[in-house]
């Protein structure tokens, strides 16, 4: 493997405002990256410099070793496929597919090859002869997608590529694009603001606000070990704690914390002094809860009161009242069929979770 893609201090502004501010970036060949991002974070800025619709105000972008910074995007070997699909209504699902082809002027047969190498990929040779408005919503994503591909380019970018779909089918999709980018091996770029999408997809991603990456790495590295508060809350739901480090040791982080009434032991990659004031946090289905206190004596226990419950049939969500007023959310797995709950409103229980469950967050 190699940096296939260099990004090196980008920025692009509009007047005043830095939609894209300074990042640097590598991705690797055969990559499926998807950078993640709320609405105006930069997220769609960035792979629209990277197709070449955006001239950077400052740094460089390279593709392949070449640095295709100012380049257009034809000269690019850059697809895009858009957040619309953007097919012609008034072609055939073939015919769509073979539109670049075309417009390059590429021999008929090789066109006839290619296209039908594209259909058996997406699965749609049985709808070759059909118009966009005789698909689905995810026929007309695999037809984008095998026109994007069908030029062979190094580079495929994915804006929003599954918004358009409904949940089951938007799921589903997902797998098959991912069969899809590793029978091909093109180096996928994805621009999402859906979370699970970004997790489910990638092989690494970045999390990105206000114009800057807050993280780069695996989906299971930013899930367990978030760099800050704002990737820590934006990847999921988390519990956090405010409290003072009592100690630094080999086992963690020992952090006493007046909202949860507690000693806490955190993992921390960050360099911390005794005394200082940080949060502790842990998700939710880290967190068990019981109407008996556990005897574990490895086990963070704190008593309190269910305040709110939710049944979300495969899991039921607790928010639990400590002492301080802190809230906390538990997330159960449903793992019996019942008719009852186990848990009512203002039921007494234990909440409890492994002592290196829960990250130290500085910021």
């Amino acid at each position: 493997m190699k940096d296939f893609i260099r990004i090196r201090g980008v920025s692009k502004h509009f007047g005043d405002f830095a939609a894209v501010d300074s990042v640097d970036l590598t991705i690797e060949k055969g990559e499926l990256f998807s950078i993640l991002g709320g609405s105006g974070c930069g997220k769609t800025t960035l792979l629209r410099m990277l197709a070449g619709f955006e001239t950077p105000t400052s740094g460089t972008i390279e593709i392949d070793g070449v640095d295709v910074t100012n380049q257009p995007p034809y000269e690019r070997h850059v697809n895009m496929m858009f957040q619309s699909y953007a097919v012609f209504p008034h072609m055939s699902v073939e015919n769509n597919i073979a539109y670049g082809l075309r417009k390059e002027r590429t021999p008929g047969k090789e066109i006839a090859r290619r296209v039908d190498e594209m259909l058996e990929l997406v699965q749609l040779g049985d709808f070759r002869s059909r118009k966009p408005d005789q698909l689905s919503g995810g026929q007309r994503q695999r037809v984008a997608l095998a026109r994007a591909l069908i030029k062979q380019p190094k580079v495929l970018l994915l804006d929003e590529p599954l918004a358009a779909l409904d949940k089951k089918l938007r799921e589903r999709t997902q797998f098959e694009l991912m069969n899809i980018q590793d029978e091909l091996g093109v180096t996928f770029v994805v621009v999402t603001h859906d979370q699970e999408e970004a997790m489910t997809l990638s092989s690494r991603m970045a999390v990105m606000d206000n114009g800057r990456f807050q993280q780069v790495g695996t989906p299971k590295e930013i899930y367990e070990f978030p760099a800050n508060r704002f990737v820590a809350e934006f990847i999921g739901t988390i519990n956090t704690f405010k409290g003072r480090v009592a100690a630094v040791a080999e086992d963690g982080i020992k952090v006493y914390s007046t909202e949860a009434g507690v000693t806490l032991t955190a993992l921390g990659k960050q360099l911390v002094e005794e005394g200082q004031e940080i949060e502790v946090a842990v998700r939710p289905e880290k967190i068990f809860v019981s109407k008996e206190k556990p005897d574990d004596d490895d086990d963070v226990c704190i008593e309190g009161v269910v305040d709110d419950l939710g049944y979300l049939g495969n899991r039921s969500l607790y928010r639990i009242r400590l002492e301080s007023g802190k809230i906390v959310q538990v997330s159960s797995q449903n793992r019996r069929r019942s008719v009852t709950r186990f848990l009512e409103w203002e039921d007494k229980v234990w909440i409890s979770w492994r002592a290196l469950s829960a990250v130290v967050l500085l910021d």
